[in-house]
């Protein structure tokens, strides 16, 4: 038997500890909440995507009755960046959540699936994608996918 220890590099920091250029994502993901569409949960969440071009795309989630029909905002961003800019890859992901009235306290974390979507795209660019997790007291900063989703399905396993 061998044991495999797994480990992640995330930096913690606050907002006004981030670079200049990684507040202003953040401050685009949080600029982007009143787009998204969350009448159930009241939880909203916004992303903001760096290109390698300059350009920044936003996404948000968006319910739907017929749970789980609706997307997260990581989704809605990566897929739009992908298709409308498919030369250019995601270098860095800002993602912030806001619920009753203000933007919520702790980081969230993407989900199982935006994880997958998110290293899919990493692995189509054949480039790291930074995230930056953004909440109102602290943010966290990884530096690849792979670091939160470090046993992952990918095609490989069609070999």
């Amino acid at each position: 038997m061998k044991k495999i220890v797994i480990s992640a590099d995330i930096t913690e920091c606050s907002k006004a500890e981030l670079e200049e250029d990684d507040r202003r994502l953040v401050q685009s993901a949080e600029d982007f909440f009143d787009h998204a569409y969350a009448p159930y949960s009241k939880f909203k969440v916004s992303a903001a995507a760096l290109l390698d071009n300059g350009f920044i795309i936003n996404g948000t989630n968006q319910e739907n009755a017929a749970s789980p029909s609706g997307t997260c905002a990581e989704r809605t961003t990566v897929f739009y960046a992908n298709s409308m800019y498919p030369a250019n890859k995601v270098t860095t992901l800002a993602i912030s959540a806001w619920y009753d009235g203000q933007i919520v306290k702790n980081p969230i974390t993407p989900c199982g699936s935006c994880r997958q979507v998110l290293l899919e795209t990493e692995r189509r660019y054949g480039s790291p994608i930074r995230i930056i997790l953004a909440g109102r007291d602290k943010c966290l900063i990884v530096n690849s996918v792979s670091d939160i989703l470090p046993l992952n399905f990918d095609s490989s396993f069609f070999d």
